[in-house]
């Protein structure tokens, strides 16, 4: 087994899972991409074993401390772990992540469960040259009726490999309807956004909803509306779902049939939407929300472009608090590791100061229990929510 060898202030010696190229000291043995290699000190001591890439910034990524190879017996082992621990937080779903790379010893591999369904994703190359045997223990232990692996990811390009969908077992069936805490979705998983669905806010619709008897919702960036759908079943007067995408507009409006309940789509940016309606109501007309929901996609991929990012965030929170009223709410969510919790909610309260309210924090929301947080990991603790209320000012 060839290897590297880490330079002494590697983050891998302070708990973290991956090696960058700037950290290599030392290669040895002649390992080739996608290869398993031994991670070891300057002074040979060994610390685990890793899958290797030199195309990639992350050359390596440790999956064990121990000496191991990649074969079906780790990836039987490694599987059913991950399905035990779902089993025990969330038993019986039919909506699920069953696997999270480095949160559960396979880096680069996700799995996510639709009914009888399972949609893949092998993100680094080590993953994808053992697809074979991956695919044989998900039919072993989850007798599915299809595998199909979705590579359509950008974060292949820096693994240096094309991305591609395929059908790794029986054949795919159209759009279908699936079921999540109480919501019923329709489930295109060849176009729909990440594999189909956002499962990592499945358990956030209804946290969100609570607070909406007797109010007017906006849900901005509404993607499938599983907000907006949410709160129309918990008894919004009136809800508006917008989405730039015309295709994600189709999908609120049919879910709506679904779960039959009313509610309004707009086809807009949201950007536009907020800068117009805020400046009506400084113009002096009364707000047609008092509940606004901003789950926008991630802003930023990598730290570069955190400043702009940044300013993005800051404009819709901005706008957002403008078109409230005192009293009003503000559910808002960020899907960026880049951005921490306190960075999150330092542009929430700049955005507050501009816009001359005060908020009182009435929730706190994070990613569903199926995306498990490793503590020396930040980048597996990305999805940060708050449920703000505007009080009068003092």
């Amino acid at each position: 087994m060839g290897g590297l060898v880490i330079a002494p202030k590697a983050r891998i010696l302070h708990g973290h899972e991956w090696v960058y190229g700037t950290e290599v000291r030392a290669v040895f043995g002649n390992p080739q991409p996608g290869d398993v290699v031994a991670l070891k000190d300057q002074r040979d001591r060994f610390l685990g074993s890793a899958i290797y890439n030199p195309r990639s910034q992350i050359v390596a990524r440790r999956f064990s401390r121990r000496k191991q190879l990649l074969d079906a017996d780790f990836f039987r082992r490694r599987i059913r772990q991950a399905l035990e621990l779902r089993e025990r937080r969330l038993p019986g779903e039919e909506l699920m992540r069953l696997v999270w790379s480095e949160s559960d010893g396979l880096p680069g591999l996700i799995v996510d469960r639709y009914r009888d369904v399972l949609v893949m994703q092998t993100l680094t190359l080590a993953m994808h040259l053992h697809e074979g045997e991956i695919v044989g223990v998900l039919c072993e232990l989850l007798h599915p009726a299809c595998i199909m692996a979705r590579n359509d990811a950008a974060v292949l390009e820096a693994e240096g490999m094309e991305r591609e969908t395929h059908i790794a077992f029986g054949s795919m069936p159209g759009p279908f309807e699936v079921t999540g805490r109480g919501l019923k979705f329709v489930a295109d998983l060849c176009h729909g956004q990440k594999t189909g669905l956002y499962l990592d806010q499945l358990d956030n619709y209804g946290a969100v909803a609570s607070f909406a008897d007797g109010r007017r919702v906006l849900d901005c960036f509404c993607n499938q509306g599983g907000f907006a759908l949410a709160c129309a079943k918990a008894g919004a007067t009136d809800v508006t779902a917008t989405d730039i995408s015309g295709t994600a507009v189709q999908a609120v409006q049919r879910n709506a049939e679904l779960n039959k309940v009313q509610l309004h789509t707009v086809e807009a940016n949201a950007f536009d939407l907020l800068k117009v309606e805020s400046e009506k109501v400084r113009g002096g007309a009364e707000s047609k929300w008092d509940f606004i929901i901003l789950d926008p996609p991630s802003f930023t991929r990598n730290r570069k472009a955190l400043g702009g990012a940044l300013r993005g965030y800051k404009e819709i929170h901005l706008r957002a608090m403008q078109m409230l009223p005192v009293g009003g709410l503000l559910s808002t969510f960020c899907c960026s590791h880049h951005v921490s919790r306190e960075l999150f909610l330092q542009v929430i309260a700049e955005a507050a100061v501009d816009a001359h309210c005060t908020l009182r924090m009435v929730a706190e929301h994070g990613q569903r229990p199926d995306h498990p947080v490793l503590l020396n990991m930040p980048e597996t603790s990305y999805l940060r929510g708050f449920s703000f209320e505007l009080v009068q000012g003092r």
